[in-house]
C-alpha cells in the first residue's frame, strides 16, 4: 500500500528523517565490468536481452536512441567473456534508412527478433514509425533474415497483413507468438495500437513492390482504438508499451494474455492511463480474416477478441515512458505511477481484483523503465543517474553504484540475467579518441 502516513506526517512536521521515504537505501557497490568495449553503440533493448542459455547479449548500433533508422548492424556480446559479434548488417544503410535496432532473444530458441526499416527507404519517404517490420535471426544460419509480419499496401489487403510499422517485438512466455505496437502508414499514423502475431502454417506471400514483404507470422490488432474516446468510458483513444502475462491457476486465464497501457478519459474528460487485458486465442485471431479490414481504415480487431480494462484508479498510471511487467505466477502486473509530489513510484496491480497499489513512496523519482528478474521477487531501474534494484519481499532499496559527475550517462533500463545473478545496462563510456559511446556494463548481485 502507498504510505500515506508520510504526507500525514508531513502536514503535522513530525520528524525530519521520514522525508527521506519509507524505504531506507542500502548500498551495495559492486565493481561494474565493462562486457563491451568497440567503437560503436550497443543499445539494450527493454526485454528479452539474454539468450535462453544466458550466455549471449543482444544490442544494436545505435548511439543514440532515436537514431534507429541510421543504424545498420544488430550485435551479441558473450555475458562472460566480452566476445563480440556481429548478427546481422543492413545492406545499403543510409542516413534515411532502413535501419534496425530493438533487438530481442527468443525464449526457448537462438532467434533474435528485431526492428527493420523499409528496403526503399530513401530522403522523401525515409525510416518512420509507420514504416517498419520484424525480421528474425536464427544463431545458426546468419546469412538469413527472415521476414516476420506480412505488409501489404495494396488492396484488397491479404488477411494477416499489415500496411504500417511494428515496434518493441516481445515474445510470448512460450515464444510461438509475438507482441508489438503498431501505426499504419494511411489512416491515423498517430494512434498507436497494440497487436499479436502468430506463426502461420507457410509463408504470407504478397505482391511484389515497393513497401510490400511476405511474412512468416499472421498479424492481427488486438486493442480497439478510437480518436475520441467518451469522457468517462472505458474507450481508448492509444495503446501502447504492452507485455506478456501467463494464464495461470493464480489468475484463472485460458490462454496467455496481452496486457498493455490504454489512454482514457475519466470523468471529467482528462487524459488518464489505465491497464488493459486481452487474453489471446489463436484461432480466434485466424477466424477472421474481414479484420484485415477494407480501403481507407485501419485493420479492425478481430470478432470475438476483446480487451477489458482492468484498472479503475484514480490517478491512473505515470505518463513517464515505460513497459508493464508481469510476474512468473500470473498474479501481478507492475507499473510506474506519480505520487502527490509528481515522482515516479512503483506500482503493482492485482491481476484477479485489478486493484493498483504502490510499492513504494522514494525521495526521488525513478527515471527510467523497469524489469523484474526471473524469480518475481526483485525489480531494477536507474534514479538519478544510479542503478536500483528493489527487493520485494523484504521492501529493500539497494543502490548498486557510485557514479560521479565525470562518469558518463547510464541510459535506458537495466536488464536481470537468466538465472538473476547479475544485471546489465547501457551507460556511456569516453573512449581513447576523445568520444562517448554507449557500452553494455554488467553488475554480479
Amino acid at each position: 500500500m502507498k504510505c500515506f502516513s508520510i504526507y500525514n506526517y508531513w502536514k503535522y512536521g513530525v520528524l525530519f528523517f521520514i522525508l527521506c521515504g519509507c524505504q531506507s537505501v542500502k548500498k551495495n557497490m559492486n565493481r561494474d565490468e565493462n562486457l563491451t568495449r568497440s567503437l560503436e553503440g550497443h543499445t539494450l533493448h527493454h526485454n528479452n536481452v539474454f539468450s535462453k542459455s544466458g550466455e549471449w547479449i543482444v544490442f544494436d548500433g545505435r548511439n543514440d536512441d532515436t537514431k534507429i533508422g541510421e543504424t545498420a548492424v544488430i550485435g551479441i556480446v558473450n555475458a562472460y567473456t566480452g566476445e563480440e559479434r556481429l548478427l546481422y548488417k543492413v545492406p545499403n544503410q543510409t542516413v534515411y534508412g532502413p535501419g534496425v535496432g530493438a533487438a530481442s532473444f527468443h525464449p526457448k530458441e537462438d532467434k533474435v527478433i528485431f526492428i527493420h526499416g523499409l528496403p526503399d527507404a530513401d530522403e522523401h519517404m525515409p525510416y518512420a514509425i509507420s514504416r517498419r517490420t520484424a525480421k528474425i535471426v536464427d544463431l545458426a544460419d546468419l546469412g538469413t533474415a527472415l521476414d516476420a509480419d506480412a505488409r501489404d499496401i495494396e488492396y484488397p489487403y491479404l488477411p494477416g497483413s499489415l500496411r504500417g510499422g511494428t515496434h518493441s517485438h516481445c515474445w510470448s512466455p512460450d515464444g510461438t507468438m509475438v507482441s508489438f505496437t503498431y501505426n499504419d502508414e494511411y489512416v491515423d499514423r498517430d494512434i498507436r495500437m497494440v497487436g499479436v502475431m502468430v506463426k502461420a502454417d507457410s509463408m504470407l506471400q504478397v505482391d511484389k513492390m515497393g513497401g510490400n514483404n511476405d511474412g512468416a507470422y499472421y498479424s492481427a490488432i488486438v486493442s480497439d482504438v478510437k480518436r475520441n474516446p467518451l469522457k468517462g468510458s472505458d474507450e481508448i483513444s492509444k495503446a501502447f508499451d504492452e507485455c506478456w502475462l501467463p494464464a495461470t491457476a493464480v489468475n484463472g486465464l485460458k490462454h496467455d494474455a496481452v496486457v498493455f497501457q490504454g489512454n482514457t478519459l475519466n470523468s471529467q474528460g482528462e487524459v488518464i492511463t489505465e491497464i488493459y487485458l486481452v487474453e489471446i486465442d489463436k484461432q480466434q485471431l485466424l477466424a477472421d480474416i474481414e479484420a484485415v479490414g477494407e480501403k481507407g481504415e485501419r485493420p479492425r480487431v478481430p470478432q470475438l477478441v476483446v480487451a477489458r480494462r482492468l484498472t479503475r484508479s484514480e490517478n491512473g498510471l505515470s505518463d513517464f515512458r515505460h513497459w508493464l511487467r508481469t510476474s512468473q505466477d500470473g498474479k501481478y502486473i507492475y507499473a510506474l505511477g506519480k505520487d502527490d509530489k509528481g515522482n515516479n513510484q512503483l506500482v503493482r496491480c492485482e491481476v484477479d481484483s485489478g486493484n493498483l497499489n504502490y510499492l513504494s513512496d522514494f525521495s526521488f523519482s525513478i527515471n527510467s523503465p523497469i524489469n523484474l528478474n526471473p524469480q518475481s521477487d526483485a525489480l531494477t531501474f536507474v534514479a538519478q543517474g544510479q542503478v536500483y534494484v528493489f527487493y520485494l519481499l523484504k521492501d529493500s532499496l539497494v543502490r548498486l553504484t557510485d557514479f560521479g559527475n565525470d562518469d558518463g550517462e547510464v541510459v535506458g533500463v537495466p536488464s536481470f540475467s537468466s538465472d538473476g545473478k547479475f544485471i546489465v545496462f547501457n551507460q556511456f563510456v569516453k573512449a581513447n579518441n576523445n568520444r562517448w559511446y554507449i557500452q553494455i556494463k554488467k553488475l554480479t548481485l
